[in-house]
């Protein structure tokens, strides 16, 4: 059996890190800003519950589309990197 290694194009492990990061900076960022815009409006009374709910769910809605974003991202970077392997392979075969 031929030990044929093949190119490896998963993103390098700096820009999934920097993803996860910007996924959860945007997380805590939009929850803190649903929270505090939720509380800033309230008038009448207590709105910490309505301002912890909407906190959260601006929070969820942020990440996530961060991390549609990061994700796309991340297989571009992929795509890009194996799009170069072959043509450095094509190369060096001579068939370019």
């Amino acid at each position: 059996m031929q030990d044929s290694t093949l190119p490896d194009a998963s993103p390098p492990v700096w820009a999934r890190i920097a993803a996860v990061s910007s996924i959860i900076i945007a997380g805590v960022c939009g929850g803190l800003i649903g929270w505090s815009v939720v509380d800033l409006q309230c008038t009448s009374g207590d709105c910490s519950t309505n301002a912890a709910l909407i906190g959260v769910a601006s929070a969820l809605i942020c990440a996530i589309g961060v991390a549609v974003v990061a994700v796309l991202t991340l297989r571009a970077m992929a795509e890009w990197k194996a799009i170069e392997a072959r043509d450095a392979a094509r190369k060096a075969r001579g068939l370019e």
